[in-house]
């Protein structure tokens, strides 16, 4: 039964993700927000609700392995995972702002959380709320850049939704709350049990089993792209959606429910592959081949990632 709960609650959670983007974008237009900005705030956030949604779920059950486990995961599985497998299937190539501006900050978001939870092995209230002010100033400078280069920050943002009605809008939302609402009830109800089943801790499961379920749409969309062989996978994306693990989704879970008392697991080793794995992007970026990241690149990074996964529940 808590195999059932836990894959209903990722199916859920991908429908509620789903609609919630398309009511948000629809609203946006409403509100006559520049594509632009939908695409870097409006669409970021929308997507990292699941993610949110579970860590919020897990924080209230004080299940806080779950809620610190499923960011760092899930950031570990976007670089290993989906990052891995969609350069396996088509070679992706890096721009300049990878290295000049989305990285650098990806990598102070991951040491903040590290220095952040080492402190005092808890998340305050206080910290979460210079978590969001942190990734605040991050969209500021990111909209600054992104008008300088208006046509790279509006991809993915479907202009068909502008035409759509406010009843569409209301409903969408509605489906995309209770979608989300249920699904993480029902994934964080199902991890656990499966935990209790196998023998493993509440954090293991959150580290692989539900990390790689929020991480589904974002895989799903890469490997169909780069099997149509389009432009597989905005790099900067994928490292935008790690910048708003750490400041939205661990932000406002601690603002909202203190994060403490957590699995010794994630400072002696977790946090460490999290902040290799956003590390040797940059290496990987530059050598042999200029800012690619090639098939046997996709290759190294993925096997780290089952590395990580056996080494886990070892």
């Amino acid at each position: 039964m808590s195999i059932f709960y836990v894959l209903i609650g990722l199916l859920l959670l991908v429908v509620g993700g789903e609609f919630l983007v398309r009511s948000s974008v629809g609203l946006s237009f409403k509100l006559n927000l520049s594509k632009m900005v939908i695409g870097l705030t409006v669409v970021s956030f929308a997507t990292s609700a699941p993610e949110l949604l579970v860590s919020l779920q897990a924080a209230y059950k004080g299940l806080n392995d779950v809620a610190i486990g499923n960011v760092v995961g899930s950031n570990i599985a976007n670089i290993g995972l989906v990052l891995g497998l969609t350069a396996i299937i088509s070679t992706l190539t890096i721009d300049r702002d990878f290295y000049r501006f989305n990285w650098p900050v990806m990598m102070l978001f991951s040491f903040m959380l590290y220095f952040l939870l080492k402190n005092d092995e808890k998340l305050s209230q206080t910290e979460g709320i210079g978590l969001v002010a942190a990734l605040v100033l991050y969209l500021f400078f990111l909209i600054r850049r992104a008008r300088k280069n208006r046509h790279l920050d509006e991809d993915g943002v479907d202009e068909g939704l502008a035409q759509t009605s406010y009843f569409k809008i209301v409903l969408w939302l509605a489906i995309g709350a209770v979608a989300l609402y249920f699904g993480s009830e029902w994934l964080v109800k199902g991890a656990t049990d499966l935990a209790t089943a196998v023998g493993v801790s509440d954090y293991v499961i959150s580290v692989t089993v539900i990390a790689i379920g929020t991480s589904v749409p974002e895989l799903a969309a890469s490997i169909i792209s780069a099997l149509k062989k389009e432009k597989a996978l905005s790099l900067g994306n994928l490292i935008g959606s790690n910048i708003f693990n750490i400041g939205s989704v661990l932000g406002l879970t601690a603002i909202i429910k203190p994060i403490t008392d957590f699995d010794e697991a994630i400072l002696s080793t977790n946090i460490f592959w999290m902040i290799g794995f956003a590390a040797v992007l940059l290496p990987l970026a530059f050598i042999p081949k200029r800012l690619e990241i090639t098939r046997y690149k996709g290759f190294l990074i993925f096997a780290a990632y089952c590395v990580f996964i056996a080494l886990t529940f070892l």
